[in-house]
């Protein structure tokens, strides 16, 4: 007579309610977390990407000419004289854009050209020396009175007559320095100014002695 055997098996225990779920291990949290880190960077490049090129969009500047050094009225122009910078120019100006550069090589500057200043089409064609309106003087500058070294031709400078004795100016004026001779003997130097022609007539009777203050360039 066959005997039939029952087995009971162990009923599997449920983990606690509310019981922590095991944390996965450092290297599988680390590859899941990867691909987050790659979409964040990549989001990142797009967004800067988005936001430079609505910048330039709304960029109202253009690339245009400046003068790269001291040019005198007569000289031929050169591509080493120019130089490009990227502004708003004033409408009223007549400006040359970058990409005229070939075209202004070659043309002849109508007066004296002052390093950093804009390049504009009244400066440029037939030399008119001087410009109507202005007048050319020389003035003799001692030792002390001005930055010697740093005078050119094209450099744009603030001319002072102070009297002997000292005191307020007696003539003020802005002028662009055509010409330096070496200083003499005695310490003066002989400078060769352009100014507007009222203001050369009221340095040139002033009697007293000059000093020369250097400004920036273009101004």
């Amino acid at each position: 007579m066959a005997v039939g055997t029952t087995t009971t098996r162990p009923t599997p225990r449920s983990a606690p309610t509310g019981a922590a779920t095991p944390a996965a291990p450092l290297g599988m949290r680390r590859r899941r977390s990867l691909p987050r880190i790659l979409v964040g960077a990549l989001a990142a490049v797009l967004g800067a990407v988005v936001f430079g090129a609505v910048g330039l969009r709304n960029d109202p500047g253009v690339d245009v000419l400046a003068v790269a050094r001291p040019v005198t009225a007569g000289a031929v122009i050169t591509d080493a004289d120019l130089r490009v910078v990227h502004l708003v120019p004033d409408p009223a100006l007549q400006v040359f854009l970058a990409s005229q550069r070939s075209t202004v090589v070659g043309r002849v500057a109508a007066v004296p050209l002052a390093a950093g200043s804009l390049l504009t089409a009244g400066q440029l064609g037939t030399v008119v020396d001087p410009p109507a309106g202005q007048s050319v003087i020389a003035v003799g500058v001692k030792t002390g009175h001005a930055p010697v070294t740093a005078l050119a031709a094209g450099a744009s400078v603030m001319v002072l007559v102070i009297p002997t004795g000292g005191g307020a100016p007696l003539a003020q004026a802005s002028a662009v320095v055509r010409s330096v001779e070496p200083t003499d003997t005695a310490g003066v130097t002989v400078v060769t100014l352009q100014l507007a022609a009222v203001a050369a007539v009221q340095v040139a009777s002033a009697s007293g002695e000059v000093s020369l203050v250097l400004q920036s360039a273009g101004r």
